[in-house]
Order: C-alpha cells, then structure tokens, then sequence
C-alpha cells in the first residue's frame, strides 16, 4: 500500500479504520489487504478498458473492492444490486468489464450476468464456498498475493457510473472531474483525497447504498485518513446509534432518510446522542421545506445540500445558514457551472421567471455519455449547456429553486426511475390498450411510480394486483409503479404525444411534502 496506511496505521494504532456489521479492519489490516487486492488486479489481465464492476450490497468488501481497483489503475464501475441478472449484464458488457465482484445477496444474479456477459474473472466474498468453483472466493484470490507496497507510478481512472439520465436505458457515465480528484499518477491521486475536504471530519458513516456517487465516496475517506462505518439496508434507528456510537461527524443522505429518521418516536430519536455531528451532505432529490426545517432545528447548522447528478457532479450548493435564509433553494450554481433559466422556446428568461432550468458548463465538457456521442450530444441546448431536465426561477440574489420536472425521470428516495422501462412492459400486458407512468407526491420517497392504465375491453377484469405483479415479473422492483390507476383517456395528441407535466398536475396542486 502507498506510505500513507502505514503512517496511519502508525499514528493510529490500533484504530479501527473501517466497519460493517460482520467485522472491524484496523488500519494494518487495510494496508495489508490492499496490497494484496492492489497487486492481485495489477498481475490480471483487465482488458483495455481497465473496468472492474462490483455488484454488491454495502460492506467492508465493497470499499476495499472498489478502492483497491481505484489504486491499481482501474476504473471500477458500481453496479445497482437491485438489479436482475439481464439488466446487470447490459451494464457488464456496455461498460467491457473484465473482473467482477459479487456480494453474497447478488451471488446468483450476478454468475448469471457473467455468463450472459462472458465474464471469466468473478470473485465472491460471504458465500459460495461449496458451490462448483466458476469463480473464486474473495480471500483465497488475495490471500498469497505479494504484501509489496504497489507501483504509484500509473494514471488514475474515474468510475464510470450508470444511470437512466433521460432515456430509458442505462449509460455509462465517467465520475466528473468535479468529482474526482484526478492526478497525473496514483501518488498525485492520493495527495489530493488528502488535501480535500473529506480530511477535514472524523469519523464517517456510509448510509445509503454504494452503488451512488455520495456513499461510494466513503471508501475514498480511507485514503485520507478518515475512518469509515458501512451500514447495510437502511434503519432509521440503527443509523441514529451508529452516530451516538461512534461518533460520527460526516455523512451523505437524502431527503427519504430524513424523513424516516423524523418518523421515529421523539422518545427514541432523544435517546441518541448526534451532537457529533459536522457535515451532512444530503443529494438526490430537493429537500421538502419542512423536512429540512425540522431536521436543522434537531441537528444544528449542519447540512448541507448538494443538487446535480451523476453526469456533471454538483451544480449547486447551499449551506444550512444560507437555506434558512432562501428557505426551498436548493442554492446558487457553483463553479464551473453557471445557471440559465429558459422559456419553452429557448430564449433565457428574467430572475424570479419560472422556465426550464439549464446550466453552462464553462469548462465547456457538459454532459459525456460512454460510447454515445448521440445521446451526449441531445442533452444540451447548445454546445456545454445542458439540463437535468427540471423546472424553475432564480431569485435576485441567484439562488435556484426547484418547482417542477419537464423531463419523465422520477426521483424515488435518491433514485432515478425512467417511467418508459415500466410503460414498455405494462404495454405487453394483454388487457392493457394503454399506459402512461407518472411521478406523484410522496411523504416518505419524495415521489413515487403511478401508472394510467386504458384497459381494453375484454380487461375490465384485470386488477391493479394483477398489473403489478406482471411488471415485476419482469422487470426490477424499484423501477415498477408502486400504484395504478385504470382511466379512459391519456389525453395523446393527433401525434400521440402525451403531456405528462399536465397528468402530474392534479396530483401535486395541494401537495405540501
């Protein structure tokens, strides 16, 4: 491992570096194991994509995983562990992937990826021992691999991240340069995780899952110093006594979680001491006003809110003092991104306008897809100005706020959800003549899927139970309508073009989060 374990394991030790629920590695134990993970993918033949995909659920192996492709030169590509064996496979294939990782909730679905990918490389962990050996365990596959600290002498890659943006089918999408510390060499890498803000707080809890941009950071805190607790499935209570327990500084939420931890009982939330808290960083989605109210009122000034997406990283950024006076912003646009305000037919519009929201990226990178100039390209207005497919104004002091969505993407607890990978099944279904999927107003995830359905006239019979348990037959669970409506008319144009932000509307007149 570069010098950088070693002193911490020095200067620490003892210290437990990182944690889940099944076991504590001190900071020797990750220097050690990093070496032999490092070297182990450095003497593998990785392809000349260099990608190393890692379908898991969180845990201590995830981090070490993914940060141990990240020294080695790798670009280590997180896979949703939701996913089905095929649609874990797309992403294998599209992003050439030569190792993968499998956790043991994944084991399955993820041999089955492989073989429709044509993976040979599969290292497990947590399972799998008796099986026929078509992949390897985890331990064994590190286990006598040389300790030598590894060469820092090569170029650093950048995840390449999938997500569903605005079409339906995932894309690959590098981490931004906004986001990644980048560097000439390994070396040059790690002395910039060292010097940037995650060396800055102690202790940090990983809570939601880390096959996102924000958890999936935790694993990078290692390298600066910081020790990391890795909690699986999300619970509201379990995360409260990680904090008290701890005493933990930093984390990345979003809103849903804020919502299930204000849902406890006060009796159980007064329980837990969270006064160690420093910086929260919530993402995924605009916080509901009271929401955020509430939470700064019973953790303090802490969090801190960062709006943007995978593609381009954080695009604004506002503190707990500056929301409490913009309350509802989601802030200003941070640089290098400057934020636009356009009217339907693209002309820019006056402060305190609603419109379409754009930003102008000045680096003039924009939004880059994987192997898909197309689509790269159909995200912008113009060259560098690109959306995330979002309504609404900024006010006087150029602070942006969120009102509605133009694009169909719903955002379900943190997550992308594109209706038409949900409509394109429920149209096969033989009663359905129609079928149009919306976001709606939720409590707990922000929005959720709903499903207009037209049925035919021979499918009056056929239920909402019915047209749920098809969808999730095929397809998902997260991506499917969790509600269905059966109505007459979708309201298509002579064009059978739908207006879905009309088909929102009622829904989300009288809603108040």
């Amino acid at each position: 491992m570069p010098e950088f374990a070693k002193e911490l394991a020095q200067k620490n030790s003892g210290q437990i570096a990182i944690r889940d629920d099944n076991k504590a590695l001190d900071w020797n134990d990750v220097d050690e194991i990093l070496n032999r993970v490092t070297n182990r993918l450095l003497e593998s033949d990785l392809g000349e994509q260099k990608r190393i995909s890692v379908f898991a659920e969180n845990s201590v192996e995830t981090a070490l995983a993914h940060l141990g492709g990240l020294l080695a030169g790798a670009s280590t590509v997180p896979v949703n562990f939701h996913l089905t064996a095929e649609e874990a496979a797309y992403i294998l294939k599209d992003s050439e992937t030569s190792v993968l990782f499998l956790g043991p909730e994944t084991l399955d679905r993820g041999l089955e990826a492989a073989q429709i990918a044509k993976i040979n490389q599969v290292v497990v962990w947590g399972s799998g021992e008796n099986r026929p050996k078509n992949f390897e365990i985890w331990d064994k596959w590190h286990g006598d691999v040389s300790l030598e600290n590894p060469t820092t002498n090569i170029k650093p890659l950048p995840h390449l991240l999938y997500t569903s943006g605005t079409t339906g089918r995932p894309k690959g999408t590098d981490l931004p340069p906004t986001m990644f510390a980048g560097g000439e060499t390994i070396q040059e890498h790690i002395e910039a995780l060292q010097e940037s803000r995650f060396s800055k707080y102690g202790n940090h809890l990983v809570v939601g899952p880390m096959y996102h941009t924000g958890p999936l950071s935790g694993m990078r805190n290692l390298v600066a110093g910081v020790p990391v607790v890795v909690l699986g499935r999300f619970d509201a209570e379990k995360t409260l006594s990680a904090i008290s327990d701890y005493e933990i500084e930093s984390t990345v939420m979003v809103p849903t979680h804020f919502v299930r931890l204000l849902d406890l009982p006060k009796g159980v939330r007064d329980k837990y001491d969270v006064s160690s808290l420093k910086m929260v960083t919530h993402t995924g989605a605009a916080c509901p006003i009271e929401i955020k109210q509430n939470m700064i009122e019973w953790w303090g000034p802490v969090l801190f809110e960062a709006y943007g997406a995978s593609e381009v990283g954080t695009t604004c950024s506002i503190t707990s003092e500056e929301w409490l006076e913009h309350p509802g912003s989601v802030g200003q646009a941070r640089p290098p991104f400057e934020a636009i305000i356009f009217d339907d037919d693209g002309s820019p519009v006056e402060r305190g306008v609603e419109g379409r929201l754009y930003f102008r990226d000045k680096t003039g990178r924009g939004v880059v897809y994987h192997n898909d100039p197309e689509k790269s390209a159909a995200a912008h207005i113009e060259p560098g100005v690109f959306t995330l497919g979002e309504i609404g104004y900024l006010d006087e002091d150029g602070y942006v706020y969120i009102t509605d969505r133009f694009s169909d993407m719903v955002v379900s607890g943190g997550v992308n959800i594109y209706p038409a990978e949900s409509e394109q099944v429920l149209i096969t279904h033989e009663n359905v003549l129609d079928v149009a999927c919306i976001g709606v107003p939720d409590k707990g995830m922000g929005e959720k899927l709903l499903a207009l359905v037209i049925r035919d006239s021979s499918g009056v019979s056929v239920t909402e139970e019915q047209l749920i348990s098809y969808c999730r037959d095929n397809l998902t669970h997260y991506k499917c309508p969790k509600k269905i409506e059966f109505i007459s008319d979708l309201g298509r144009t002579t064009m059978g073009k739908i207006n879905k932000r009309k088909l929102r509307a009622p829904y989300w007149e009288n809603f108040q989060g």
